[in-house]
């Protein structure tokens, strides 16, 4: 028996889940999950940070559609605020003061430009850092920690509410379009629709793959964190999250704990992500040179895959050459910041051919998001 809805969407991590819900107000939708439950990969991994400094100017100005969101969610969609203070810090060695200015440049028109700090100010913040170290940095006051949970299972239970379903170990073994649906093919059932959206997040071209539908070229790059205790009598609760400029490596408070990263992109296949030795050595050795701090021991380790086009723009819309195909793929490292803006960037262009009227006037166009950008910049 082929079950029928409106939509099937593909993959029940934060894009999946964020857009089916946005999606189950049009119409009835299917969401399908590979795993026996939904977030297990790259969500169930993740430390999100709300800021509007963090990803080129597109992720940027996606970020900022998605603040009202976050702020007043809807009624009942969460027990508590998904948003708690914590502040940014973007900090620079004196080699490193352009890219401070060029972040500077990028901000959004409309969205809180953050503070240029010296050296000593930057460390006043955080009093972890070398002096010696930070030359300059700015710091984004209003950035805040994100409850990656509540959030991912607010979207999971307003999806139900609204009479949407969820499949759980639903991997889809075949996929194919006839007489106007998507039927795929799976351990829970055979499902149909006539729109799929794709958000199958680091396994998106191997859904693509299932049919005859071009790859866009996505690449998951495997990013590892690791939590470690404080120095005795050292309370990290204040502290903002610390960002090189460049990347480089972070870390935040967590619990108690200090979260650190080397802020790593090593090109993986699509797997369950674990995390490497030599990765978190790296991000021990990069935290202790840009700060006082001291790792004795790791208390916790793990890896998870952020998913990347050439651009570093999410690739959102309908593929050009496979009716009723819908990417919602490639959010690299921003997935969670700007899963309230993306979901109703799906609803939308699914019901009119367009974006949301806050995300135009805000300076985004279908076209920085399309699939078709891939095709066209390919030699």
């Amino acid at each position: 028996m082929t079950e029928m809805s409106d939509v099937l969407v593909v993959g029940a991590g934060m894009a999946g889940a964020s857009a089916a819900w946005a999606l189950s107000a049009l119409g009835s939708v299917r969401l399908l999950e590979q795993e026996d439950r939904p977030g297990y990969h790259t969500t169930g991994r993740s430390a999100a940070l709300f800021t509007e400094t963090y990803g080129n100017s597109v992720i940027r100005r996606l970020t900022s559609a998605g603040r009202a969101f976050f702020k007043d969610p809807p009624d009942g969609f969460a027990a508590h605020p998904l948003l708690s203070p914590r502040g940014t810090l973007l900090i620079a060695r004196a080699d490193q003061t352009a890219a401070l200015e060029r972040v500077l440049a990028e901000t959004p028109a409309g969205s809180p430009a953050p503070q240029h700090l010296s050296g000593a100010e930057a460390c006043a913040l955080n009093p972890a850092l070398a002096p010696d170290y930070v030359a300059a940095a700015l710091y984004e006051p209003d950035a805040e920690d994100i409850d990656v949970d509540a959030l991912h299972q607010g979207f999971l239970r307003g999806l139900k509410a609204r009479g949407g379903t969820l499949s759980t170990r639903a991997e889809i073994r075949s996929l194919a379009r006839k007489n106007g649906l998507w039927i795929a093919e799976t351990p829970a059932g055979r499902f149909a629709a006539p729109v799929l959206v794709n958000a199958a997040g680091a396994w998106a071209d191997a859904v693509a793959g299932l049919t005859e539908i071009a790859p866009i070229g996505l690449v998951p790059k495997r990013r590892t964190a690791f939590t470690f205790a404080p120095s005795e009598g050292v309370d990290p609760a204040s502290w903002p999250a610390t960002i090189d400029v460049e990347e480089q490596f972070y870390f935040k408070p967590e619990a108690g704990l200090i979260l650190g990263s080397p802020a790593d992109e090593t090109p993986s296949p699509p797997c369950d992500a674990q995390p490497e030795e030599l990765d978190v050595a790296i991000g021990v050795d990069r935290i202790e040179t840009a700060t006082v701090l001291q790792v004795r021991r790791i208390a916790h380790k793990w890896a998870g895959l952020r998913s990347f086009v050439a651009d570093k723009t999410p690739v959102v819309g309908f593929d050009p050459a496979a009716e009723g195909f819908f990417w919602l793929a490639g959010q690299g490292g921003y997935g969670i910041q700007t899963a309230p803006a993306l979901a109703q960037t799906v609803a939308s262009l699914i019901e009119t051919g367009d974006l949301p009227s806050d995300q135009r006037a805000a300076g985004i166009t279908a076209a920085d998001l399309s699939p078709e950008r891939l095709t066209a910049s390919a030699p």
